[in-house]
């Protein structure tokens, strides 16, 4: 039963992105900003089983979103939500058709650990920022398992120091309950290895993106601030909706 539902999921996708691919590219060929990825993501995420509730409500104006990372279907279920441009490390460019798909959507991508390249990717951020579409980041760097959040990096937050327009930080709960631990892609597990999992996983996966209080990140010191502020109100989140059997989060 799990090969027959990993291959029903991978028929899903594939119709969904059936459906959005043909309007998207005849938008863009008109020269009009594209609905078309966004539903494409709210589609996909529902065709591999996920059902998104959503808590609080998304920030007007121009939004930046930062959020807790646990597994790929965080940016079906977010974007799809959202219609939020995410940024993301440079190697998923180079997948097939995963990394065309992402610069649809107008994925920014960046090379982490490259040395000296910060500027410039700061500079690409704040050019997608004045396209006034929402943009989500995931500043933990990669995914975690769920029971402990990670350190949040500041680098790309520089960004919000001195943005091309007035901009909204709201920080996202990304949260899959009791299915967490076995959704979550951590390790060194293979991202082939993980999907083929995830896919094939019984029952549906009920998703709930909490959207917090948002903030003025003006209102900071430095991206520092921004970060520590952003994680503190994801962490108290995780904090008081944890399960009971789930291990106790560390001191943030």
């Amino acid at each position: 039963m799990g090969s027959f539902r990993r291959w029903l999921r991978i028929g899903a996708l594939a119709g969904s992105l059936l459906c959005c691919l043909l309007p998207h590219l005849l938008w863009r060929a008109l020269g009009r900003p594209s609905p078309w990825p966004r539903r494409f993501l709210a589609l996909a995420a529902r065709g591999v089983g996920a059902r998104v509730r959503i808590e609080g409500r998304p920030a007007s104006g121009n939004l930046f979103i930062l959020a807790n990372h646990l597994s790929w279907i965080d940016i079906l279920a977010l974007g799809g939500a959202t219609g939020a441009a995410f940024v993301s490390h440079d190697g998923v460019a180079g997948w097939p058709v995963i990394g065309w798909l992402a610069a649809q959507n107008s994925t920014l991508f960046v090379a982490r650990e490259r040395r000296g390249a910060l500027a410039g990717q700061i500079d690409a951020l704040r050019a997608a920022m004045a396209g006034h579409q929402p943009v989500a980041l995931f500043p933990e760097g990669t995914t975690g398992d769920g029971t402990a959040l990670l350190p949040f990096k500041p680098s790309l937050l520089a960004v919000l120091m001195s943005p091309p327009c007035p901009v909204i930080v709201q920080p996202v709960h990304i949260d899959y309950g009791a299915a967490t631990t076995d959704i979550a892609w951590v390790g060194e597990e293979p991202a082939g290895t993980n999907a083929s999992r995830v896919l094939a996983r019984p029952g549906r996966l009920d998703v709930t993106l909490r959207f917090l209080e948002p903030f003025d990140p003006s209102a900071c010191a430095d991206r520092k601030e921004i970060a520590t502020l952003a994680r503190d109100r994801i962490a108290a989140s995780i904090a008081l909706h944890q399960r009971p059997s789930a291990p106790a989060l560390p001191p943030v």
